[in-house]
């Protein structure tokens, strides 16, 4: 890598780091072409060169946490050794992951990602692919050998992720009713229950 690139790589980690610190003081409102110039202490050329926008700047925020996050859940999927261990150590990962980056679980999680995510569901699921599939490939074996349920995969993960991202949103919406060390020794066992094949 030459020097420029280098130069342009630790510039826009830093517009990505303010980004994301500005996101978690002050929500999407907060998040502004100034605020993160400011913050960043990069020109405006800077970040419209890296960016294009500020929205640009938004959706690779979002994109690399949750690239963040769906690495996370497949690296917490490889020691385990059957399919229940596996819904343990993917629920408590993931709400692990919120307790740890707040900030980032709530761009994650925001209404703005979800409509990115419904108007470039595709695009975006390609681009996450890689990651999405850990699951499936890690999962398809299990349900060959009987120990999940044969239901199409999209159904299986959505049993699997559908509770943990229900809990995760209403901690992070800040509900003081859930209790995440709770729920990562509750859950686990209900979503087992809901994919089991016995």
């Amino acid at each position: 890598m030459s020097p420029k690139q280098h130069r342009g790589e630790v510039t826009a980690e830093h517009l990505l780091d303010a980004a994301l610190r500005i996101y978690g003081e002050s929500g999407e409102q907060g998040l502004t072409v100034s605020a993160v110039t400011r913050a960043s202490g990069v020109s405006l050329g800077s970040l419209y060169h890296h960016f294009g926008s500020i929205d640009g700047l938004y959706e690779a925020l979002a994109q690399r946490w949750l690239g963040r996050l769906l690495g996370e859940l497949a690296t917490a999927l490889g020691p385990a050794r059957t399919a229940r261990e596996g819904v343990g150590a993917l629920t408590r990962a993931y709400l692990t992951f919120i307790q740890e980056h707040r900030a980032a679980a709530l761009l994650v999680h925001s209404s703005r990602a979800d409509r990115v995510g419904m108007e470039r569901g595709r695009e975006l699921r390609d681009a996450q692919e890689a990651r999405v599939s850990a699951f499936a490939q890690w999962l398809r074996p299990r349900i060959e050998a009987g120990e999940v349920a044969p239901l199409p995969l999209p159904l299986v993960e959505s049993l699997v992720l559908g509770p943990v991202v229900g809990t995760a949103r209403r901690w992070l919406s800040g509900f003081d009713d859930v209790d995440l060390d709770e729920a990562a020794r509750v859950l686990p066992e209900r979503i087992w229950r809901s994919i089991s094949a016995e």
